[in-house]
């Protein structure tokens, strides 16, 4: 009866490219033989084990596959501002909703009056009492959301210090005693606090852009409207609405701060969700901003 003779060589896999290796020793070949899926770089393009049987040798050839070590992945998206927190992300993505007038970075053409530069607007006392009424609404608003939570994350926005509704009824106020009548919200601001009503409670990615936009707006943007205004109908005189208690650089930074925070936890697609918010914040804001030329 024939046997399975061994004829195994020792030498290199590399110096001789037929291996003879019996059956009962395949456990010892090198990994890189038995799993071609493990691979090396140091293989033949081929090679063969050849097995002593009754009919003569057997040969069985074996490719080498040849994997890399380290599997290339594929390069991570990288969005605009991303790597500085999601609020540069936010940042950016609203400074592309201004006008060139507005801001180096804006790209949006002009439409609406509103987006005209601030130096040809021709305000009216009436309608800046409108404005300031129904962004006294929004704030009302936004701070009772907050103040409520119906998602735990608004918790970290409780008193931040940018809080604008206090600010507002002071002014209001002084109007009054100049002798002005003060009037009810109009349609703008009513929509725009039940929208953030009703957003609050089912998405806190979206409501969360409103909040943002609509705070870092007035300190920016909003700053320079009311000092324009002031000088066109108020005498220059500064309304408590741009006034903060303590650094506004701080306050704001404290809040960016919260909100990368709160942003970490977000997949990718909520954070994408978040940022497609900030064109309806926008139209909504520039209704109520349009009353100052009403």
């Amino acid at each position: 009866m024939a046997s399975l003779t061994p004829i195994y060589q020792s030498q290199s896999i590399l110096s001789k490219p037929h291996i003879k290796i019996p059956l009962s020793q395949a456990s010892l070949l090198p990994t890189s033989l038995t799993n071609p899926n493990f691979g090396s770089t140091f293989l033949p393009r081929r090679c063969s084990v050849q097995f002593q049987t009754p009919t003569g040798i057997a040969k069985m050839p074996m490719k080498a596959v040849i994997v890399s070590a380290t599997t290339a992945e594929k390069p991570k998206k990288r969005y605009p501002g991303e790597a500085k927190g999601f609020v540069e992300e936010m940042r950016f993505v609203a400074m592309k909703l201004h006008t060139r007038d507005q801001d180096k970075e804006g790209e949006k053409e002009v439409k609406e009056p509103q987006e005209v530069p601030v130096a040809k607007w021709e305000p009216t006392v009436d309608g800046y009492l409108r404005f300031l009424v129904d962004s006294k609404l929004i704030y009302d608003t936004l701070e009772g959301i907050v103040e409520k939570a119906p998602f735990s994350s608004y918790a970290e926005f409780r008193n931040t210090g940018l809080e604008r509704s206090v600010k507002l009824a002071k002014d209001l106020e002084w109007f009054k005693e100049q002798g002005y009548t003060i009037p009810e919200p109009s349609s703008p601001g009513v929509t725009y606090a039940q929208y953030l009503k009703e957003l609050s409670e089912k998405d806190s990615q979206a409501f969360l852009c409103h909040f943002y936009n609509i705070y870092f707006a007035h300190t920016a943007g909003g700053r320079m409207i009311g000092k324009k205004v002031a000088e066109k109908i108020l005498n220059k005189k500064e309304l408590e609405f741009y006034k903060w208690d303590g650094d506004l650089s701080q306050l704001l930074q404290s809040v960016r701060e919260k909100l990368n925070k709160v942003a970490k936890s977000w997949t990718r697609e909520e954070k994408d969700h978040c940022l497609e918010e900030t064109e309806k914040s926008f139209k909504f804001s520039g209704e109520i901003l349009h009353l100052i030329l009403s």
